[in-house]
């Protein structure tokens, strides 16, 4: 059954022996490959070469190119075929290593000189063995260190900076086994493991990088994934044994103060794909602009928040953040670097805005545009229930605000608000309202109506109003550093489309739905917001339910260390099987935010991509034939499965990968020889 996988195997393994000594010929003669003889590979590139108006960073120019390649075979480097480029018209014709990504140890040089030492000569020495960011609490990678364990225990969960400056460190631990965390998190933790984390990360700021780490993936049948900060809800960015690409140092930025592409001429921004909101919205804010961008101040701008979409802000005046990309630089399965944009590569550009990252190539930068700046008031507020305020009042409040969501949304604004009564009484946190281009007094207008309800219902809401002049510092004041890093809650969502607004039934229905998570016990995170502005939006990739939604709703279970397990798979199945299901019967054919969503999400190539799906499949099968790049829940993912579980039905990051219907205790090995 595996004679394929056996040939592709023994040929490796071949590669291997024949490799055990990396060596290039000069002159005839056969000397060592080290850093004295083998300098990084690549060619540098006329800055100009790019399809994009924009000229090329430093860092693109620097390009793995067959001339290259070709040199590097006449130079006899050991096992140089490994980081070929490849044909996607060819892809049916290629040998299969075998029906699962390979893992470290088998019968391949995985890990080996040839992925450790040749992978890195070439790289220029940006190869990173994997630590886990945890590991300094334990003896287990020989780098214990008290003060720094104290120091990353006492901020695991409210300083994102630290893990996303780290080359490993995702936010969803809970899909990646909780391997290595501090004993706040894990108190009964003895060792620290690698878990689901890579193997290894090629810390990525060259194209050149980036290409050869393709490359041999591809080659390999190596897991590839792909880290920018981790912010995913779903694990997104690691996977056992895998190769890493890490582009958060990917850090350019140029401003561009007449930029044209296309139809579109006006100011811009080329930011590489390492670029965080807080750094963004700087550059944006020292040209007196704006960009649309995330709210949490850490997430990678042009990494998987625009490739998911992006919701922002500004979105209910300019819509999504992906909406906003002219012209993106990024390569693909095949290893080659291309331009995307609606003159070069359409197909691929459509499909990268919203289309999710990990699915068609890895981005090294994106044009976007720019606009003037503008003023933003906010309001905030907390309200909760007590021995003076009923439940009956407070619940009057909340629905009160919710009959004017599409006014609001119409107006430009956005919310963002927290609903629970996980102290015993109900509370809801404004945090913040955000109005942009607004005064107080046209955002007191706008919600006098609401804040009448409220009165009458005899509550003293108190809301407290700020004005900023500019949107960065209103950004900067209302929206806390995100919290990372807990394996003890799950997360769902839901866009509730604009018809519900529109009819009081369907509307009484919705109000319920998200009520009956809080009276459940669950947490609602949730935004007023829409992404449909009036000046229109091109056609891309992002799920259409963006386009018609008012709300977009997060549902939270928590559990806590305590638990038995038997108990917390209960709670955790409540949040897709009850609370999921409630909140899809009352908005039918609408969809989900697939960045912060339900990791076994039903049916998520409808909720994620609507009609937009069979595009979207039917372009990765044909720019990915080797499925080179995969992630839970993307474009193509249910080709392929996780070989064990967690609760016994989350897929568990730390396990094998592979294509559905393989039995992986069945896979024949051949133990590996090493060099």
């Amino acid at each position: 059954m595996y004679v394929d996988a056996l040939l592709g195997a023994a040929l490796v393994l071949a590669l291997l022996r024949l490799g055990a000594c990396q060596t290039i010929v000069v002159d005839g003669k056969v000397i060592n490959a080290d850093e004295s003889t083998i300098h990084p590979a690549y060619a540098v590139i006329d800055p100009s070469s790019s399809n994009s108006t924009a000229d090329l960073f430093p860092g693109e120019t620097q390009q793995f190119t067959d001339a290259v390649l070709a040199n590097l075979t006449e130079l006899g480097l050991t096992d140089i075929a490994l980081f070929g480029f490849a044909d996607p018209a060819a892809a049916a014709n290629e040998s299969n290593i075998g029906p699962c990504k390979t893992f470290p140890g088998e019968a391949v040089v995985f890990p080996g000189d040839i992925t450790d030492r040749v992978f890195d000569l070439l790289l220029g020495g940006s190869l990173i063995q994997t630590k886990p960011y945890a590991s300094p609490c334990y003896s287990d990678y020989g780098n214990q260190d008290a003060a720094k364990c104290d120091q990353l225990t006492s901020h695991w969960s409210d300083d994102s900076f630290l893990h996303t400056n780290d080359p490993t460190s995702i936010n969803a631990i809970l899909f990646e086994g909780t391997s290595c965390v501090p004993h706040t998190v894990n108190p009964w933790a003895s060792n620290c493991t690698i878990g689901a984390y890579p193997a290894m990360s090629v810390n990525a700021t060259t194209v050149s990088q980036i290409q050869l780490a393709i490359n041999m993936a591809r080659s390999l049948n190596l897991r590839l994934v792909v880290k920018n900060t981790g912010h995913d809800y779903s694990a997104k960015s690691t996977g056992a044994g895998a190769l890493s690409i890490w582009t958060h140092n990917m850090k350019d930025i140029r401003f561009y103060g007449e930029y044209e592409e296309g139809s579109y001429k006006g100011p811009a921004f080329k930011m590489g794909a390492g670029v965080q909101a807080f750094e963004a919205y700087e550059a944006a804010h020292k040209q007196n602009l704006i960009i649309v961008g995330a709210e949490g101040k850490t997430v990678g701008i042009t990494g998987g928040y625009i490739l998911g979409g992006g919701h922002s802000p500004l979105s209910s005046i300019y819509g999504m953040a992906a909406d906003q990309v002219l012209s993106i630089e990024v390569v693909t399965a095949d290893g080659r670097f291309v331009t995307a944009s609606n003159t070069s590569n359409p197909d691929l550009f459509w499909a990268l805005r919203g289309g999710g990252g990990s699915t068609y190539g890895v981005v090294t930068s994106m044009v976007i545009k720019a606009f003037p700046e503008i003023p933003v008031t906010t309001m905030s507020f907390s309200l909760s229930s007590s021995d003076e305020i009923s439940p009956d009042q407070f619940w009057q409040a909340v629905r009160a605000y919710f009959e004017d969501f599409i006014k609001y949304t119409d107006a430009g604004n956005y919310a963002h608000f927290m609903l629970n009564a996980t102290s015993g009484w109900y509370v809801w946190d404004m945090a913040p309202w955000f109005a942009p281009n607004m005064t107080q007094s046209q955002l007191q207008e706008l919600a006098d109506p609401f804040l009448k309800a409220v009165a009458d219902a005899g509550l003293d809401l108190k809301p407290v109003y700020q004005e900023y002049t500019n949107f960065y510092d209103a950004w900067d004041k209302s929206f806390p550093l995100e919290s990372w890093g807990s394996n003890l809650a799950r997360y769902g969502s839901r866009l509730f489309p604009k018809e519900n607004w529109e009819d009081a039934t369907k509307l009484s229905s919705t109000f319920d739905a998200i009520r009956y998570v809080v009276d459940g016990g669950g947490v609602v995170s949730a935004y007023n917001l829409a992404a449909a502005p009036k000046s229109g939006y091109p056609d891309n990739a992002v799920n259409p339910a963006w386009r018609n939604a008012v709300l977009h709703a997060i549902d939270i279970v928590a559990w806590s260390q305590e638990m038995y397990t038997e108990l917390i798979t209960i709670w955790s199945n409540v949040l897709t099987s009850d609370w999921g299901m409630r909140w899809r019967q009352v908005s039918p054919g609408s969809g989900a935010y697939l960045s912060e969503s339900d990791y076994i999400e039903p049916g998520f190539q409808q909720s994620f991509w609507g009609d937009k799906y069979a595009r979207l499949y039917d372009l990765k099968k044909k720019l990915d034939p080797w499925d080179l790049f995969y992630a839970q829940n993307a474009v193509g993912s249910e080709d392929w499965e996780m070989s064990d579980f967690i609760f016994g039905n989350l897929p568990s990051q730390n396990s094998r990968l592979c294509r559905k219907g393989t039995d992986p205790s069945k896979m024949s090995k051949i133990e590996p020889t090493r060099s």
